[in-house]
């Protein structure tokens, strides 16, 4: 088993929870920038029990680039760059590590990054409250960031990601992950159709993924979690930065503020060697600065963009936005 140089004095990690396109990859940037703070690229590691079972999920996937970001961590942490031979080093670190648990692992990473606090945002441990409770098993001190996206923001993300993707390689097949993300509905739920096609709608996932964080927070102590519209932030980085580092306990002083406002900074924020392009969203990746400015208007009760049948929220929707303080 890995020793650790630092194991004792490892500080609990903090998890953003939100649910894709939710300026996850941004907001993570941001706080790893800060001087206390080591913001990583999507690993995938925590909802899995062993290194090995994490792999054998991502070769069954279409989405092989669930392995970017922990291959680019790995290279960075322990190999010093990324390159196309550092990535293949670390997919042999890997490999060798095959039957780690995935915490040890976490926390050898957080080891090499030491005395930084790892920072993860992992969009997809959102969609399993088992893997969420699994995180609050295994780091017992975590704090959790609730990451909140205006509804229709979100829904407009989600579309407009799609039109990009299919744009470059054409139409997407059912299981890409923003194809799953927009015809998402709850088990048991009929089918939304027009003119014999179905409706892509992604304020059903927005809905079920929120409400999934929001469930799993309320077995957290209050004291560790925070809730932050995303929009707030990059408004007013600098009232919400320093309110998140105060939270933390970390310094909140002009220069640390100021550094979380440079995204762009993290060894993370730009297209990666070839075997390991992502871990990151591809947007954010291709022009990774902060862009403050006023937010632009969102209105629940307005008909979705994105449908061509004047429909808008649901009931539940626009209440549990409400209660994120949106109107």
């Amino acid at each position: 088993m890995q020793r650790l140089k630092h194991g004792h004095e490892l500080r609990p990690p903090l998890f953003i929870l939100a649910p894709a396109r939710s300026y996850t990859s941004i907001v993570c940037a941001m706080l790893g920038q800060h001087p206390q703070m080591y913001g990583l690229p999507e690993t995938h590691l925590l909802c899995h029990e062993t290194v090995g079972t994490r792999a054998a999920r991502v070769a069954r996937s279409a989405h092989l680039s669930m392995e970017h970001g922990l291959l680019r961590a790995v290279a960075e942490l322990y190999f010093g760059e990324q390159t196309e031979s550092t990535v293949r080093r670390a997919r042999q670190w890997l490999k060798v590590r095959a039957d780690f648990p995935t915490e040890v692992l976490f926390r050898t990473l957080a080891d090499r990054a030491f005395p930084r606090l790892l920072v993860e945002k992992i969009p997809s441990t959102v969609n399993s409250i088992r893997c969420l409770r699994r995180i609050q098993r295994k780091f017992p001190g975590a704090r959790f960031i609730h990451l909140l996206r205006h509804p229709r923001g979100h829904g407009e993300s989600v579309m407009k990601a799609i039109a990009e993707r299919e744009s470059r390689t054409g139409p997407l097949p059912p299981t890409n992950w923003l194809m799953r993300i927009a015809s998402y509905r709850p088990h048991g739920a009929n089918a939304d159709s027009q003119d014999g096609a179905e409706v892509l709608d992604p304020q059903h996932w927005w809905y079920a993924r929120n409400a999934t964080i929001r469930e799993f927070l309320g077995s957290v102590s209050r004291t560790r979690q925070l809730q932050v519209r995303g929009e707030d932030l990059l408004a007013d980085p600098d009232t919400h930065l320093q309110a998140i580092a105060s939270w933390m306990g970390l310094r909140t002083d002009p220069q640390a503020i100021d550094m979380m406002k440079h995204p762009e900074h993290s060894p993370y924020a730009f297209i990666g060697p070839r075997g390991a392009r992502f871990g990151n969203d591809r947007i954010f990746l291709q022009a990774p600065a902060l862009r403050s400015g006023p937010a632009k208007p969102q209105d629940l009760d307005q008909p979705l963009s994105w449908r061509d049948d004047g429909q808008g929220f649901l009931p539940e929707v626009k209440a549990m936005a409400r209660e994120f303080g949106y109107s």
